[in-house]
């Protein structure tokens, strides 16, 4: 097997164990977060597939790997179905397909040669430090929303952002080992999981979902092209296709985001959002 099929099948393997976890984090928040089973179960299949990840950034580029991540989505609808034995909607396969087509698009037209994985001292502290700026802008944007849908998507984004920047600290620390570089891929690692977390409390699974899956590789790819010298094939047109990939793939998650604020139910008591039982 050559470095892309290792980086493939990894990364398969990597988005099945974070589609399980997804599901029980989305169980774990409709319970008000509560059950040390639930946290030990969601923690470890994050791990399992936090470490493949890990592997298949040793044989791709980011932008290949990341974009593979959004087999995530993909996975987690028929894994939430069986668990609940309700059915999936054709519009939910629907827009599912579009944010997955759209996402493949993009690292099919990825370039799988890049430059150095390293980052400088100065760079690396950047951009650890313009991420986690980001990040806490749409947390605390989040905190202010009134809708759990859009309070649901900022913190979703800012999950997304933030494990984006864990994968490119992690692809920088395979290259060379360094004590800084691992203090980021912690940081940024745990704060995506807790803010990814409470992303699914009150929304449901698909549209947070989604979000996660655009945000992380779009974000990676931008840095992997900018930082790493990772790039697109057949040049302008490459990136154009590339960008059109981008649409269809936002198309998915509007359609995910809709369908499933049509399931969410809001009390008169805000503390107590509850879900739809079928809420996939």
């Amino acid at each position: 097997m050559g470095s892309l099929d290792w980086a493939v099948g990894l990364s398969v393997l990597s988005a099945v164990s974070y589609a399980a976890a997804a599901v029980v984090q989305e169980r774990l928040a409709a319970a008000g977060h509560r059950g040390l089973s639930r946290w030990a179960v969601s923690l470890s299949l994050t791990a399992v597939g936090a470490g493949l990840h890990v592997l298949a950034l040793g044989f791709g580029t980011v932008g290949v790997v990341q974009a593979l991540g959004t087999l995530t989505l993909l996975f987690a609808l028929p894994i939430a179905a069986l668990r609940t034995h309700a059915p999936i909607e054709p519009a939910a396969w629907r827009d599912a397909g579009l944010t997955v087509a759209g996402l493949a698009g993009v690292m099919a037209l990825s370039s799988t040669a890049g430059g150095s994985a390293l980052l400088a001292g100065d760079l690396s502290r950047y951009l650890a430090i313009g991420t986690a700026g980001g990040v806490a802008i749409l947390g605390l944007a989040a905190t202010y929303t009134v809708s759990p849908l859009v309070r649901s998507l900022l913190l979703a984004g800012a999950s997304g952002a933030a494990f984006a920047m864990a994968s490119v600290f992690s692809k920088s620390l395979l290259a060379s080992f360094s004590v800084l570089m691992m203090l980021f891929v912690a940081v940024f690692a745990v704060a995506g999981y807790l803010l990814g977390q409470l992303s699914y409390r009150g929304a449901g699974l698909a549209a947070p979902l989604a979000m996660v899956s655009v945000a992380n590789p779009v974000l990676a790819a931008v840095i992997g092209v900018l930082v790493f010298g990772e790039g697109f094939r057949f040049g302008t047109l490459g990136v154009m296709l590339a960008i059109a990939a981008g649409v269809v793939a936002a198309v998915g998650v509007v359609g995910l985001s809709r369908r499933t604020a049509a399931e969410v139910s809001v009390p008169d008591d805000a503390s107590a959002i509850q879900l739809e039982p079928h809420t996939v």
